[in-house]
């Protein structure tokens, strides 16, 4: 199985100038049937809080994913700003398609970003979620998705565990001031779960923030198993499902977690 992280410069509020810058990076890029491409947080528009504009009201972000993944026969794990019809707030999702063009699954974000002011136009998400990754040869990698700031909140990690996560893909659009941050956070994630971490970060300006990319594959054990510098480029690596199922087994240490609160409020012994 194949992991593809699009780092990509977004054009601010432009959502078919992103397309195209998308379609640019993929196109090269030796992607095979069953792969994984993960595309950034609101990749069509950037970090904005102008959701009455940059919302998918049309369907188009939504229809350009599906379209992607059939043309590349491969799953797709892109971002997108909904508001739905007499909402005052957004929210900030990760949608997921197979390569048939199916959708498999939606997520949105649970922690808005208070000190990026998000709180104010996005109202967080309140359920954690995984879908399967079916790869070639009857590969599969049950995937955690999740967005950006949620990497500072283990718990959310650990739920996508117990509800059988072997991989977190993230998108994101992590400023450069805390980049290191976002770096030990991401080992930490992986260690910590015995997963996969997949995260794709922005690189490049909006009106507001610098980002200098780093998108990173993390294997189970916490190596590196591919990095990106601030380029806009597609960063891809090998993913073995076999690695993270035989290093459970070896040090089975996710097994000796006690106690777990789960978004219900109710605390879950782990046996």
């Amino acid at each position: 199985m194949r992991v593809h992280l699009v780092q990509m410069n977004i054009v601010w509020e432009d959502r078919h100038e992103n397309f195209t810058k998308v379609d640019r990076l993929v196109q090269p890029t030796p992607i095979n049937p069953g792969d994984l491409l993960v595309l950034p947080e609101m990749f069509d528009s950037g970090f904005s809080l102008n959701t009455h504009t940059t919302h998918d009201g049309k369907g188009e972000t939504l229809a350009f994913l599906e379209d992607l993944a059939a043309r590349c026969r491969c799953t797709v794990q892109g971002g997108r700003t909904v508001l739905e019809p007499g909402e005052k707030k957004a929210t900030n999702r990760a949608p997921v398609f197979s390569p048939e063009g199916r959708l498999l699954a939606e997520y949105s974000k649970i922690h808005p970003f208070s000190f990026g002011r998000e709180p104010e136009a996005f109202r967080g998400g309140s359920e954690v979620i995984t879908y399967n990754w079916a790869g070639p040869n009857d590969e599969q990698l049950t995937v955690c998705p999740a967005i950006c700031y949620d990497v500072r909140f283990p718990e959310l990690f650990r739920i996508g565990l117990l509800r059988g996560a072997e991989a977190f893909a993230i998108g994101a659009n992590f400023p450069h001031a805390r980049q290191d941050h976002w770096r030990a956070l991401l080992i930490a994630r992986a260690i910590e779960n015995q997963a996969f971490v997949l995260a794709v970060n922005r690189t490049g300006d909006d009106p507001h923030l610098h980002y200098a990319g780093g998108s990173i594959v993390v294997g189970p054990k916490g190596e590196i198993l591919g990095e990106l510098g601030d380029e806009e480029t597609v960063l891809s690596a090998d993913i073995d499902p076999d690695a993270v199922r035989s290093w459970r087994q070896q040090f089975p240490a996710w097994r000796d977690g006690r106690l777990i609160e789960d978004p219900d409020g109710t605390e879950k012994e782990r046996r």
